[in-house]
């Protein structure tokens, strides 16, 4: 997507040294992904002690076992 945008020359410019890119372009892109990327872990992280789960990993690692011990039978035959 092409885009004209008005950007100070000196936010520019740092954005070029902190991303290590010497496009424009691509520094822009670099810095519009972290955004969006840290924008979502603010938002995974909102969620801590909201979402319940309740998994029994007891219960699935038997289940993994019992179905193994079918498996080693099954190709013993």
């Amino acid at each position: 997507m092409r885009a004209t945008l008005n950007i100070p020359d000196d936010l520019m410019a740092e954005v070029q040294r902190l991303s290590g890119e010497k496009s424009k372009t691509k520094s822009i892109i670099i810095a519009m992904e972290e955004f969006v990327r840290e924008k979502k872990i603010k938002k995974l992280l909102s969620l801590k002690g909201k979402v319940q789960i309740d998994y029994d990993w007891q219960e699935e690692e038997e289940l993994e076992m019992k179905s193994q011990a079918e498996r080693e039978t099954f190709f013993e035959r």
